[in-house]
């Protein structure tokens, strides 16, 4: 009898690293007093009883029960398109939106549009892990593009450039970014466009955390005003952070209208249509819930502040990158591995985090804090289980 085996693009990934890490923190006996989970990027405070109150009345209508459009319900695509246009000062219509379940599926549709086995997709480094499983598990290849540390983790144009000249069909960035929380600026990112549309390469935008950027930032990018930009560039994003509600899986893309096609066929395929009852729910709470979750940006900025506190009294220890949901911090152990040290915290000091290693190639050094999971006081905590 021969076995039947799994497809091995799949088979040689490592397992899903959250549980992996959170499972070093039962070993954790409370004494240094409660956990601190900075591991996994999930809000830390509730969602609006308001959201709730949609979710309930929208999930309780029958009409919910059916199959919705493959693109989204045309309600939220109308409101999150005057949402963009609001947000860029651009001219978007629902034409230019796809809903999806989260935005993990939403880069997956994307890749799949625009990207086939054999070809290469260029990724930074550190990348987003899931980012990269995905592309290996379509038989799609990566090309890692250089971040700085010393430059706070931006992108090198040059190496991007590198990367699109040797072939790379697809150019894929997150800003703010997972795992460094590295904010790229308007003028950076307007670069990685021109060189995308020198070599006909996609560029393919996660904006995940877009609602956490500073009030006074201004517009991330005004790439949705260049001519032409539906040739080149795909936005990603997120309800699951900004509305606290991660559970309910619901993203969008925006992209030219021909690419929506191409992209609701692989939707078809994957889930037919993301799910419909959070769709009618956000899709009022987008409006109503706007200085609701202006005030979850000022905690957040609280909660990066209090973090950039601690770490200024712990020498050995250095922020490379911090911003929106993240911080990439350099542990002072050099002779030990990024896995170890973050083992030794969930066990030893009651701190859950992720090791720099699960996000590229030479980031040993790191560890990945989720601190918007906690709140300023808990933060606090980390100055002495740091010591």
């Amino acid at each position: 009898m021969i076995a039947a085996k799994p497809n091995t693009l799949v088979a040689r990934l490592s397992a899903p690293p959250i549980p992996s890490v959170v499972a070093w923190s039962r070993e954790y006996k409370g004494e240094k007093g409660p956990l601190i989970d900075l591991s996994q990027a999930v809000p830390g405070y509730p969602a609006h009883p308001e959201m709730l109150r949609l979710l309930g009345e929208a999930a309780g209508q029958q009409g919910m029960t059916g199959y919705g459009p493959i693109e989204g319900e045309p309600l939220l695509r109308k409101t999150y398109a005057a949402h963009v246009a609001e947000v860029y000062g651009a001219d978007i219509s629902a034409g230019n939106i796809q809903i999806t379940a989260g935005c993990n599926q939403a880069f997956m549709c994307a890749a799949i549009a625009v990207a086939g086995a054999g070809d290469t997709v260029a990724l930074t480094n550190p990348f987003y892990f899931n980012h990269d499983t995905t592309l290996s598990m379509l038989g799609i290849g990566r090309h890692l593009v250089d971040c700085d540390p010393a430059g706070g983790f931006l992108p090198d144009p040059r190496s991007a450039e590198a990367a699109l000249a040797a072939g790379a069909k697809v150019l894929a960035v997150v800003t703010p970014n997972n795992p460094t929380g590295a904010v790229y600026p308007p003028n950076l990112l307007h670069e990685l466009f021109v060189l995308c549309r020198k070599y006909g390469a996609w560029l393919i935008l996660d904006e995940t955390y877009r609602d956490f950027l500073g009030d006074d930032y201004g517009r991330p990018h005004s790439l949705l005003s260049e001519p032409g930009w539906e040739d080149t560039l795909v936005l990603l994003y997120s309800f699951s952070k900004s509305f606290c509600i991660p559970g309910h899986r619901l993203g969008a893309i925006t992209a030219g209208p021909k690419l929506i096609a191409e992209i609701a066929k692989v939707m078809d395929n994957m889930q037919i249509c993301a799910p419909r009852s959070a769709q009618i729910a956000v899709a009022s709470a987008l409006p109503a819930l706007a200085e609701w979750r202006a005030g979850n940006r000022l905690e957040i900025a609280r909660r990066a502040h209090a973090l950039r506190k601690v770490f200024s009294g712990l020498p050995d220890w250095e922020i490379g990158a911090i911003g929106a949901y993240f911080a990439f911090v350099r542990h002072p152990h050099a002779d030990r591995s990024s896995s170890e040290i973050a083992e030794k915290l969930a066990r030893e000091a009651g701190i859950v985090s992720l090791p720099g290693a699960y996000f590229g190639e030479g980031q040993e050094r790191y560890l990945r804090l989720a601190f918007a999971n906690a709140d300023v006081a808990s933060i606090g905590l980390l100055s002495e289980r740091l010591r």
